[in-house]
């Protein structure tokens, strides 16, 4: 509810003080929005860090249990060369956990209220956040698709190159006096070559529809100005409407659109969690 401090201010300003002319009621509304403001600070510090920490807990929690599993692998398994992938796919969940990204799945939730205050505001502004918001997870939606196989792509085929890296270091003796050096720096290098073609792949992918979630996301706003503009000039709609759907527009379809930015380490996460709960089970 914090977040609809600065559109609720806008409104007051452009509907209560600059009509009446009263500079006691925008001292009020200064003072009220500052403390507001500082509250939702404090908690955004807060939920950060408490993100921290539960990737912290996690970490801590099956970090001796996936020791363990490493440990006792190689004695049910053949070494396949891929000891420490267990420890890099708890980087990364923790290290997903503790970044912005999970910030922005926890505000998705509040997006229909967004919408629906905007449909109070007036139901033509509340029909195009709602557009906005459908073309916005229709985006979403597609980033998940295309970024869904080079996302595990990269990920097997960076394994791969640390398997072999692993084993070349283990049998360098072996490896120099047979002369196998240069062939396994060519497996070596083909798994790195491919590990990077994905990786560029998703990153463009990301990057691109970021992109395009980004300036979608700023064209609408524009046009919901524009709309409550169209309105006001009919005397359908109140001043403050104008900049204060805006920024409540603005403000709906941030997490959607910070969801797309963080969608490829979202997916980086999942597969190593899953990585981690089939290591678990073998």
């Amino acid at each position: 509810m914090l977040m609809l401090s600065g559109s609720l201010f806008m409104l007051q300003v452009y509907d209560r003080v600059l009509p009446s002319r009263s500079v006691p009621t925008l001292v009020a509304l200064i003072i009220l929005v500052a403390v507001l403001y500082a509250f939702q600070g404090v908690l955004e510090a807060i939920r950060a860090r408490v993100l921290t920490r539960i990737g912290a807990g996690i970490d801590e929690l099956i970090a001796g249990r996936v020791f363990n599993c490493l440990v006792r692998l190689p004695l049910r398994t053949p070494d396949r060369g891929e000891g420490l992938q267990a420890l890099r796919d708890l980087d990364q969940v923790s290290g997903f956990l503790s970044s912005p990204g999970p910030g922005a799945l926890f505000d998705l939730p509040w997006m229909p209220l967004y919408v629906v205050i905007c449909f109070l505001f007036h139901p033509w502004i509340g029909v195009a956040a709602l557009i906005g918001a459908l073309l916005l997870i229709a985006l979403t939606a597609l980033t998940d698709r295309l970024v869904r196989a080079p996302t595990k792509a990269m990920s097997g085929f960076g394994t791969r190159r640390g398997a072999i890296a692993q084993a070349s270091a283990r049998n360098a003796e072996v490896l120099a006096a047979m002369g196998m050096g240069e062939r396994l720096a060519g497996r070596w290098s083909q798994a790195n070559n491919a590990f990077r073609e994905a990786q560029a792949q998703a990153s463009d992918l990301t990057s691109g529809l970021g992109a395009a979630s980004r300036i979608m996301r700023m064209m609408l706003q524009s046009m919901v100005l524009a709309l409550g503009a169209y309105l006001v000039i009919y005397q359908q709609a109140t001043p403050g409407i104008i900049i204060a759907s805006s920024i409540l527009t603005s403000r709906a379809l941030a997490p959607i659109e910070l969801a797309t930015a963080y969608w490829k380490h979202f997916l980086s996460a999942r597969q190593s969690w899953q990585r981690l709960v089939d290591l678990f089970a073998a």
